[in-house]
């Protein structure tokens, strides 16, 4: 049997590094065709001389050139820039697309992968956030899987399995609170960047960490399971679980609950998108319920972190509110992260941006495009004023 030949866009990140952990255990079964990175060059540099991939492609200009001389032996081409990941994703060889890349910056690289018949791996929950409507649309064109890899939504996708005839009542959408869990709007007026990045449970990157702080990112996965399963935006709900143990709840008609659980750990996610629909054996951790004794669960505080709020907002009003918000929140996670503005200023800057830039009902991608780049300008001409 042939391997399944695997592209991880965004292979030197969190997600991607624990894919390749993933590629590494079943070397038998799956192969790194493509390898993508922005900033990380160094790390890159020795995926690739391990993994051997047909490709890797770099978007840092300096990154680029660093990687393209210390792989010049090797048979490993190097592409640059936007060009070269969405000259990549086509390859004849790849199966599956997996996308890691932090930011709307995958959106162009997933259309074309669709339109390329390639299943799609998604990590990057940004390119449903912007263009939801759009993906969901060419999915079902091209005939491809759609794959989550988010813990949450894999914990959605797998309890639906076997259940194509049973109607969705409700899914709750599980977050653990972040590290500010239970504090109010006053108790977060001196909130530091060092505070907010130290998560209670996960270990993720930067931008995503801020977002979990701020539950933006548990606003931005509601948008993104809204898109995934095809439900109504009162069908999608949050609840606070602070153990990360319960990745996510459905419910269907008749009231019985599913519930996907584990330990928190992106690997089987990641290993469920890759092997779908297999489940094959590995010697990950094991969750083991003396180790819980309680689970505790409560209502997210739209109060105090107005973030998620906004995101049910932004899906009621449609069009490319949405996208609107991922960009302006992508401009003010990076402000806060330079310590430009405050932990609070990060919805009010997202609130006046959502306020000026116009409104598109229905947006084709050029429009989703040019509204992620003025949504981007004027969240920087805000943080100015």
């Amino acid at each position: 049997m042939s391997k399944k030949g695997i592209a991880i866009l965004g292979a030197t990140g969190s997600v991607g590094t624990q894919a390749l952990d993933v590629i590494r255990a079943f070397s038998d079964k799956f192969e790194a065709v493509v390898l993508t990175c922005g900033s990380n060059g160094e790390l890159l540099i020795k995926q690739a001389l391990e993994f051997k991939p047909k490709s890797v492609v770099v978007t840092d200009p300096i990154q680029y050139k660093k990687v393209k001389e210390a792989l010049a032996s090797q048979e490993t081409a190097v592409l640059y820039g936007e060009e070269g990941l969405i000259e990549a994703v086509q390859y004849a060889e790849i199966a599956i697309v997996l996308n890691a890349i932090v930011g709307s910056a995958g959106l162009k690289p997933t259309v074309t992968a669709i339109r390329a018949g390639k299943d799609i791996a998604l990590a990057n929950k940004e390119t449903l956030v912007v263009a939801g409507e759009l993906i969901m649309a060419l999915v079902k064109e091209y005939g491809v899987n759609m794959l989550p890899v988010d813990s949450e939504h894999s914990a959605i996708f797998q309890c639906l399995v076997g259940e194509d005839q049973n109607p969705i009542e409700k899914i709750y959408v599980t977050a653990s609170g972040g590290p500010f869990r239970g504090r109010k709007r006053d108790e977060l007026l001196q909130v530091t960047k060092a505070q907010a990045l130290k998560h209670p449970n996960w270990s993720m990157g930067a931008k995503i960490t801020i977002d979990s702080a701020s539950l933006m990112n548990k606003g931005l996965e509601v948008i993104e399971a809204k898109w995934l399963f095809d439900l109504a935006i009162d069908q999608v709900d949050v609840i606070v679980h602070p153990q990360s143990i319960v990745h996510s709840l459905v419910q269907f008609k008749d009231g019985s609950m599913k519930a996907q659980m584990g330990v928190p750990d992106m690997k089987l996610p990641i290993q469920y998108a890759l092997t779908y629909p297999a489940r094959f054996e590995n010697n990950f951790e094991r969750f083991n319920f003396m180790d819980y004794p309680t689970l505790h669960f409560e209502k997210a505080d739209m109060e105090t972190f107005r973030n998620l709020a906004l995101a049910y907002a932004t899906l009621r009003a449609g069009g490319n509110k949405s996208c609107i918000l991922n960009a302006a929140n992508e401009v003010v996670v990076g402000a806060f992260l330079d310590d430009k503005i405050g932990f609070l200023e990060m919805s009010d800057v997202i609130e006046r941006t959502l306020d000026r830039v116009e409104f598109i009902a229905n947006p084709a991608l050029e429009d989703y495009l040019e509204t992620d780049r003025l949504a981007r300008l004027i969240t920087k001409e805000i943080i100015k004023d």
